[in-house]
């Protein structure tokens, strides 16, 4: 492989992000089954479609790299010899879509050597996509509105924090580890569109103390570190999705600011 990725190659994601959610928009406004897994997460058909759509797209334009995406991840054997892959979950936010609460996403992200170097984020209900490229830039494009850069701002001292979550956060450790910001209001929001809120820079952390998969981050992590923030573990290491056959995140914390505050007590 010896591509470079470039301005066309994420326009070509962005547009296939999209189709994808057209699928999904067409069954979400009709009724559907909702199906157990096994792991007790629902699926639907939207999941699928927008799975069988994605990865022909991908596998027609870049045949030499391998896909893992949630709905297929066991026909993938591994990174191929550039240690590249692509990342995908065709509907993060299947609760929500169920829920017809509209914040459910479309995540693809490019994996080089364990770093998410390209990723998008499409939010079909609203027609919000966020995207990035390494080099390039990171982008929120609001419907017909022009495509326009984005990046984290600080937070300023002596003001709230605005912490990234759900209205229900009785988790009792995300309690004890709210309790040391003093002051925060809480933003909610579904899917990985928490981690594209840092990166816009309309709020400052989103600690998440809960499992997650390589898939549910991956593009939203790229975006957030193109504009200028990070997602870590507890210890302030940066996630990584070097060994894909490790399907689950640890913990972690998405910040627009690497602050000792975060990382300076252990969390079980």
């Amino acid at each position: 492989m010896n591509h470079t990725f470039n301005q066309s190659d994420l326009d070509f994601i962005e547009n296939l992000a999209r189709q994808a959610g057209e699928c999904i928009m067409a069954i979400y406004a009709d009724d559907f089954e909702v199906i157990e897994k096994l792991d007790q997460s629902p699926l639907t058909k939207a999941d699928l479609a927008a799975d069988h759509l994605i990865v022909k797209g991908i596998s027609d334009r870049f045949p030499s790299i391998p896909i893992l995406s949630e709905e297929s991840d066991s026909t993938f054997a591994g990174p191929n010899a550039q240690g590249c892959y692509w990342l995908i979950d065709p509907l993060d936010g299947t609760k929500e879509f169920v829920m017809r609460t509209g914040e459910f996403t479309v995540n693809i992200a490019l994996i080089i050597n364990g770093l998410p170097i390209l990723g998008v984020v499409y939010a079909p209900s609203m027609d919000l996509m966020y995207s990035a490229l390494t080099g390039l830039g990171a982008f929120k494009k609001q419907g017909k509105k022009k495509r326009v850069a984005i990046g984290v701002s600080s937070h300023q001292s002596g003001s709230s924090w605005r912490v990234v979550g759900s209205k229900s956060h009785g988790n009792a450790a995300l309690q004890v580890w709210l309790a040391r910001l003093e002051s925060f209001e809480l933003i909610s929001m579904g899917s990985s569109l928490k981690i594209c809120l840092i990166a816009e820079g309309v709020a400052d952390v989103y600690p998440r103390l809960g499992p997650t998969s390589l898939w549910d981050t991956a593009a939203a992590h790229c975006i957030l570190n193109v504009a200028g923030g990070s997602l870590t573990d507890f210890k302030g290491v940066p996630l990584s999705y070097l060994e894909p056959a490790i399907k689950l995140n640890p913990f972690f914390i998405a910040a627009s600011e690497f602050l000792p505050i975060f990382f300076d007590q252990e969390i079980n």
